[in-house]
């Protein structure tokens, strides 16, 4: 039986990248060095386990069994270095360091809400960066993010261990330029059929709500814009002097300011919040003070 001392971490690194690139070519490129060299560290490390990691289906490497299982712990090896090199690198200016993911459709005006308690704190150093949910959550469950906000849940998935956490809704709010709206009044949707309209787009969790009730009431919106970033949304709200579906949080300075009005709002259209994480995980102050905020 082989001894924990007697394993080559760095032929297991090996393995793990070539793992997740699929190829060879582009592992040993990625890794500086020949083909020849990392195929014969990867049969070493195979001789040292005692069994096949790859089998080779026309040009294509697939992982074995064994090379599945070996992956899975490898991802958590590696990953938690990742994390503990994020670590140092805050330690080292006496800093935490919390990486913050939020998909793109997620309003940057709730993005800053919930991180606010952290911004008079000069002990953290904030990482915040978006993107699509799948890539969000690979990056999470490598241990390159902490925690990733979205606007939908994840499903329950045994190889891939994630924690989803609710933190809170929204009414669905229309809102209209106040040189036009202000004192007026729509109900959602039965007066919005022809009225020009701006919504969030088709991969928004808020916009299949708003087809089916809209379908459901034989209502026809004209639709004139379909936007996916909630920080163009605002604008797009704010400039064209079309009405616009989304959460109040996306324009609340808009609307503090005048520029627009609330005109109506559907308790039928939820937006919902998740904060999610991995179920093994370094456990941050800084990210349980965020996450134990009450909803």
């Amino acid at each position: 039986m082989i001894r924990l001392e007697q394993l080559n971490f760095h032929h297991l690194f090996y393995f793990w990248r070539v793992a997740k690139l699929g190829h060879l070519t582009r592992a040993a490129r990625e890794l500086h060095t020949s083909q020849s060299a990392l195929s014969a560290q990867i049969r070493q490390l195979e001789e040292r386990l005692g069994d096949a990691l790859f089998s080779r289906e026309g040009r294509s490497l697939v992982l074995t069994e064994t090379g599945q299982v070996v992956l899975s712990y490898a991802e958590d090896i590696f990953g938690l270095g990742q994390e503990m090199l994020g670590r140092l690198v805050g330690r080292s200016e006496g800093m935490t360091r919390l990486r913050v993911g939020s998909v793109a459709t997620l309003s940057r005006n709730y993005q800053e809400n919930w991180i606010k308690p952290l911004l008079a704190d000069p002990e953290v150093l904030l990482t915040l960066e978006s993107g699509v949910l799948e890539d969000l959550l690979g990056r999470l469950v490598e241990h390159q993010l902490d925690v990733v906000l979205a606007n939908e849940s994840v499903p329950t998935n045994p190889d891939r261990p994630l924690h989803c956490q609710y933190l809170g809704s929204q009414s669905i709010s229309l809102v209209g330029p106040a040189s036009v709206w202000k004192g007026r009044t729509l109900h959602i949707p039965e007066d919005l059929d022809g009225l020009e309209i701006a919504l969030p787009g088709p991969r928004h969790a808020l916009r299949t709500q708003f087809d089916a009730l809209c379908a459901s009431m034989g209502v026809v919106p004209r639709l004139r814009a379909e936007i996916d970033d909630m920080a163009m949304l605002r604008l797009i709200a704010r400039d064209s002097g079309w009405l616009a579906v989304l959460p109040e949080v996306v324009v609340q300075d808009e609307l503090r300011t005048g520029i627009l009005v609330t005109v109506g709002q559907s308790t039928q259209l939820q937006e919902r919040f998740y904060a999610i994480t991995t179920i093994r995980r370094h456990r941050l102050e800084a990210l349980e003070r965020l996450l134990s905020q009450p909803v």
